[in-house]
């Protein structure tokens, strides 16, 4: 860490999000930046598995992928803490976080398909923040790569009127395009307009060593065109006329003033410095690393952080970036650890030490910041303590336990309250249960601790029948909360269809005796009566062995007990029992031929015997709220009418909020049709209410009739 006379130098700081749609090669981008920087030893691939997200064995063990936070690493003199973001729609709150913290980003684009969905989302994230952007247009090496082409899907959807959306400005060119074998003039290098070289990496040590060249002739117009093309938009911004005369004069400018007046716009995002290349290939990643130094803002030149007096709401707070200033900082970001909570804070004004009593402004109490961490994506040395955080940096601390992202931690001498941290709500809901009925707690602990590092994903247990629902922006956002619970926390569980958790109930009690005396060729025994009944009030599924006297033996005892839960657990449909209690009552063996076998079948049996024309299928209903300006009103509530809803409650004037009860079947795709209904302006929440008999329709489709 660059450090002076009067503490850290702030000027080598960069506070950087990698942010793109999924698939452009984000992760891929990030492994080299870690790998050339030197914080990493071995370059991990997305198609084999072992990126830093998912080779590492201890990794798992610490429960986070490193990536979920702050890497800091050094490159040429500078300290860059790298915050890496999601790609997929799904997990949109994770970008919002961190570009709400970090200073600058860099905009992934796949050099094949241009700007895509979720490009769009993340630029207009960015847009909101103020944050200034470097592009890196990846994938050059694919069939149909088209630097230009990308360009053009920049210019048309996310910058159509430079004055107001800036413009992005090549200042690396790619040579050629495509791969060996496909393509007349493959990908092989890059051109820096700047320093007006050819650039070459090595395929043999993955790119570390580069070849710097003179510009090979047959891509010399190709360049004068691209430079002049360069100057033509800097220089109508050259205010301070760094390089204009010099370059209406025909001569070259100085390198340096070309830099600063690139910086200069960069910070006031009226450009947006473009470069190419490819991970896969390892070509263009170190331009890209020194563009980031000279061109992305320090802390320092970012606007000071505002926020409110808490004894005094109406009193605005500033906090400069000075480590001499009172101490300010945002957790934006908790992770789950077996030995420990860990907590990501942005320190934005005076000095994070440990054993600091830091004031939690929102929640008007005291923490105790234990000890304070830099993350490292070197998985030998996972964690580095460190004695202090300056204004600027990120780094991770332990003993909070009150403090959830977004809030606030303050000299307690001179408090402020940051705006928080506002997140979607979870739109998409899917059952979830343990394989093992003895997993039920573990689970339920796990989920608690995936809900502290995820504002977006709730859980809830519905009062009816004890079913647990966990909740996300989406389909991709809840099969990621399962396998991390597979994964971290050694969990099998099952999950419901994404889109309807049905639930079985039996219509009545019912008593029934089932034998069997043979299984396939061979001669076996078992008999059991077992009652089945629901539940008059609350209650989860349950297996009770009743029988007088000295019944089974333990092991039959118990396999008869698990053949009966493991039937409540599909049911006849394929879907969980709810309310049911189910009962063995009576049972005999025989010493010679009876097994386990014989009565889990027996159990298996008895269970389908109680069933037959005798269950409802049952289908969850949430409670919806929607809110919305009052002139979509009719739309939403005519809207929820057509998907079954019944409406609670409707109330407000200018802003209208209503209450209904709806099939969970009719909302899946409720979160975007809603925003469709209101021009983007309605915002809808749903929480589980409760269970009812499905509709015939509803029957014979689960049925496959």
């Amino acid at each position: 860490m660059a450090k002076s006379s009067s503490g850290p130098d702030l000027t080598r700081f960069r506070n950087l999000g990698v942010i793109a749609h999924i698939d452009a090669g984000k992760t891929t981008t990030t492994e080299h930046l870690l790998f050339y920087s030197g914080v990493k030893h071995r370059l991990g691939g997305v198609d084999q598995g072992n990126t830093e997200t998912d080779y590492d064995p201890e990794e798992q063990e610490r429960g986070i992928t490193i990536y979920s936070a702050c890497i800091p690493f050094e490159w040429r003199g500078f300290t860059v803490n790298l915050i890496d973001t999601p790609g997929h729609v799904d997990f949109t709150a994770e970008v919002e976080r961190s570009l709400r913290v970090l200073d600058g980003a860099v905009c992934v684009f796949d050099g094949q398909k241009g700007v895509e969905a979720q490009s769009e989302t993340v630029w207009k994230q960015a847009n909101k923040y103020l944050v200034p952007r470097i592009v890196f247009v990846n994938k050059m090496d694919v069939v149909g790569a088209d630097f230009a082409g990308t360009l053009g899907t920049i210019h048309d959807r996310l910058t159509p009127d430079f004055a107001e959306h800036g413009r992005p400005v090549p200042v690396v060119i790619p040579i050629g395009a495509g791969s060996e074998g496909y393509s007349p003039k493959p990908f092989t290098g890059v051109i820096d307009l700047i320093e007006q070289k050819a650039l070459y990496f090595d395929a043999g040590d993955l790119g570390k060593t580069v070849r710097v060249e003179a510009i090979p002739a047959e891509e010399e117009a190709n360049f004068r065109q691209w430079r002049e093309q360069m100057f033509d938009a800097l220089t109508q911004f050259d205010d301070k006329d760094l390089i204009t005369s010099t370059v209406l004069e025909g001569q070259d400018p100085d390198i340096e003033k070309v830099r600063q007046l690139v910086r200069e716009l960069t910070l006031a995002r009226k450009i947006y410095p473009v470069l190419c290349g490819s991970g896969r290939e390892h070509i263009g990643i170190q331009p890209l690393l020194d563009a980031v130094t000279y061109y992305l803002p320090s802390p320092l030149d970012r606007p000071p952080v505002t926020g409110t007096n808490p004894k005094h709401p109406n009193k605005e707070e500033k906090r400069k970036p000075d480590p001499k200033e009172p101490f300010c900082g945002l957790v934006f970001k908790a992770a789950w650890h077996p030995s420990g909570h860990r907590f990501f804070i942005r320190v934005y004004s005076g000095t994070l030490r440990p054993n600091l009593r830091a004031f939690n402004t929102g929640k008007d109490t005291k923490e105790n910041v234990a000890k304070l961490f830099h993350v490292h994506a070197d998985p030998n040395k996972g964690l580095e303590e460190v004695e202090s955080a300056p204004a600027g940096d990120i780094v991770a601390v332990v003993g909070l336990k009150e403090s959830v992202t977004g809030d606030t931690l303050c000299d307690t001498q001179h408090p402020i309250l940051l705006e928080p941290i506002s997140f979607a709500e979870a739109v998409v809901s899917q059952s979830i249960e343990p394989e093992s009925g003895n997993d039920k707690d573990k689970l339920a602990n796990a989920l608690t601790m995936l809900q502290l590092e995820d504002p977006t994903f709730k859980v809830a247990d519905s009062k009816d029948t004890g079913q647990t629902l966990m909740s996300g922006m989406g389909t991709l956002h809840l099969e990621v909360k399962k396998h991390r619970l597979e994964r971290d926390f050694k969990l099998k569980v099952r999950v419901g269809k994404p889109r309807v958790s049905y639930r079985e109930k039996l219509k009545t009690g019912k008593t029934v005796e089932v034998t069997v005396e043979r299984l396939g060729e061979k001669q076996t025994f078992a008999m059991l009566r077992v009652s089945f009944m629901n539940f008059p009030i609350e209650k989860p599924v349950t297996v009770k062995y009743a029988v007088p006297g000295d019944g089974l033996p333990a092991l039959l005892a118990a396999a008869a007990e698990r053949g009966l839960m493991d039937a409540c657990q599909t049911g006849e449909f394929g879907y969980p029992m709810m309310h049911l209690q189910a009962t063995i009552t009576d049972a005999k063996f025989d010493q010679q031929l009876s097994d386990e076998t014989a009565f889990t079948v027996a159990a298996a049996r008895a269970f389908r015997q109680a069933c037959e024309n005798n269950l409802d299928l049952m289908e969850p209903i949430m409670k919806v709220t929607v809110t919305t300006p009052s002139e979509f009103l009719g739309n939403i509530t005519g809207d929820l009418a057509k998907r079954g809803g019944q409406i609670e409650e409707t109330k407000g004037d200018s802003t209208a909020e209503i209450i209904a009860k709806v099939p969970l079947e009719k909302l899946f795709t409720y979160a975007n049709e809603v925003r469709s209904l209101s021009q983007g302006r309605a915002a809808a929440s749903m929480e589980p209410f409760s269970y009812e008999v499905a509709p015939p329709d509803v029957v014979k489709r689960v049925r496959g009739d």
